[in-house]
């Protein structure tokens, strides 16, 4: 048995050996890459400077004007990195971006004014290599390269920012009355949003960028999402709107939602909200609130849109009349004492401190601005008997009025730019850190008392009267007078723009769009529908 397995391995070598001297040639041993040549074909040929004139054909043809859409122009003309193609194809990250990219219908804008369907139907063509000689892997990479990132960015600076910058928008509205002279060179503009508010700067977009090339895309596009619990109760209220109208009401206050203001009401215990369509103003404190009416700017003299702090309530104040309404209203009676009197007007003369004998005024004089004409505190005073004053750019405050009618109205629309409020000695109470009975006390008596036997800035044409000659001639009780209140600690104050906003039950109340705003706010959204 042995001698038999001998035998059978010797006639296997002998057998391999045979074989391996019987071995046909390898035909492939002299290949080259100009073997393949014919093989190659234009339409999968993958060249980097074909894909950046591509994108560089792109930007030609990109007739969008917005900030964003500049700045990615910017970076291909600068011929930055591409972000979202290499050798390898496209990865993962185009569908992300894709798949955030489709949530913009739901915010009621067009999918094509992201690219969405461009973005699906080249993911498709690489995926498959389905290219032909329109199409073709050059074409579709830089098309796609240059679309992702343009819709990437446009959604991330819009929901991170809003989709349009209120801040140069409203701020270049409407020409002052200074700009009216052909021969201006510059144009100045009132200034309308004074909200303190962030804006998507360099540093933001260099974030961005990282975010791309980290593959943090996700993530990222989750933290740009606004952050109002009200945004989020109008994106679903806009699923079951009803018409173009209702729609675009919704849409307007959404994009109110995303502007990133610096502060806000509800970071506050204590605040108070005037929200200039409902012609109302909300103060809350905790759980305690107080609403009433208020008169706000007309559609020609507007009330800003602020955010400041009540520092100060002045009683009894008197009324620096600003010079617009000088020269609307008194100047032509430059000379008449009688008007003067009526009105309990006075001139002053700024330098010297001195009272002008308003007979002897002119127009040129009333109109310089080294004279102020100046309205007694009292009853009949157009900041009525209380002033509420916080710091900002406009001379604008909340103020009672000696013209209570108008309260009664719908539309409110009455003052120069300054608030009127309906319950002026209420909501001195509220602003009150302390609520001293004595000093509540002390601003109802100088709220009501009759204090024009004090007054004494008018000018009769008679000589001044003697120190100490009317004391004890009238009925005040000087003790309890007041002239000013400090608010401490200082009270927050936002003045706002929302035609559709929660009332104080909680249910959204539409109000009219007074001052056209929301208008404006659909001609910069019609971009992105």
């Amino acid at each position: 048995m042995k001698l038999f397995r001998f035998f059978l391995l010797v006639i296997c070598l002998l057998g391999s050996l045979t074989a391996c001297n019987n071995k046909l040639a390898n035909p492939n041993t002299q290949l080259s890459l100009h073997s393949y040549s014919e093989l190659r074909s234009d339409t999968l040929t993958l060249s980097p400077s074909r894909v950046r004139a591509e994108i560089d054909s792109c930007i030609a043809h990109d007739e969008d004007s917005l900030t964003t859409d500049y700045r990615i122009r910017q970076y291909y003309l600068n011929r930055g990195d591409f972000l979202w193609i290499d050798r390898k194809g496209v990865d993962a990250r185009a569908d992300t971006v894709l798949s955030w990219l489709k949530t913009v219908k739901d915010m009621g804008f067009s999918l094509k004014k992201f690219h969405v369907r461009q973005i699906e139907r080249d993911l498709q063509r690489i995926r498959s290599l389905q290219f032909d000689h329109v199409n073709n892997i050059n074409v579709v990479m830089g098309r796609l390269e240059y679309n992702l990132s343009k819709g990437f960015f446009r959604y991330a600076v819009g929901q991170r920012f809003g989709f349009m910058n209120p801040d140069y928008v409203f701020n270049h509205l409407e020409p002052s009355e200074e700009s009216s002279s052909d021969s201006q060179a510059v144009t100045n503009y009132l200034q309308l949003f004074a909200l303190p508010m962030e804006h998507a700067t360099k540093a933001f977009y260099q974030l961005s960028l990282r975010k791309v090339k980290q593959d943090s895309i996700s993530e990222f596009l989750r933290t740009v999402q606004p952050k109002s619990p009200f945004y989020n109760r109008l994106l679903a209220l806009l699923k079951t709107a009803q018409g173009r109208r209702e729609r675009n009401l919704i849409l307007c206050n959404m994009e109110r939602c995303r502007w990133r203001l610096k502060d806000y009401p509800q970071r506050h215990r204590k605040y108070v909200v005037v929200n200039i369509p409902s012609f109302a103003l909300h103060a809350v404190d905790g759980t305690s609130d107080l609403v009433m009416r208020v008169g706000c700017g007309t559609s020609v003299t507007k009330t800003p849109l602020l955010m400041s702090a009540v520092k100060r309530m002045d009683i009894n104040p008197q009324w620096i009349v600003p010079k617009s309404i000088i020269k609307k209203s008194i100047v032509q009676h430059a000379g008449d004492n009688a008007y003067f009197q009526t009105k309990r007007f006075f001139i002053l003369e700024r330098s010297s401190g001195e009272t002008v004998d308003p007979r002897r005024t002119t127009r040129a004089m009333l109109l310089s601005p080294d004279y102020a004409v100046i309205q007694e505190g009292g009853k009949e005073n157009s900041l009525g008997r209380i002033i509420f004053r916080f710091n900002n750019d406009f001379s604008i405050y909340l103020h009672d009025t000696s013209s209570k009618e108008f309260f009664s109205q719908e539309n409110r629309g009455v003052s120069h730019g300054c608030v009127r409020v309906q319950k002026p000695f209420k909501l001195a109470v509220f602003l009150l850190g302390k609520k001293d009975p004595h000093l509540i006390e002390r601003i109802r008596y100088s709220m009501s008392a009759d204090i024009s036997s004090v007054q004494h800035h008018l000018y009769d044409g008679q000589d001044q009267k003697e120190d100490g000659e009317d004391e004890g001639k009238d009925d005040l009780n000087h003790h309890l007078l007041l002239n000013t209140v400090s608010v401490r600690p200082p009270v927050p104050i936002y003045i706002i723009y929302y035609t559709l906003y929660p009332g104080k039950d909680g249910q959204l109340k539409r109000y009219d769009d007074i001052y056209s705003y929301d208008r404006v706010i659909l001609h910069f959204l019609r971009n992105y529908q």
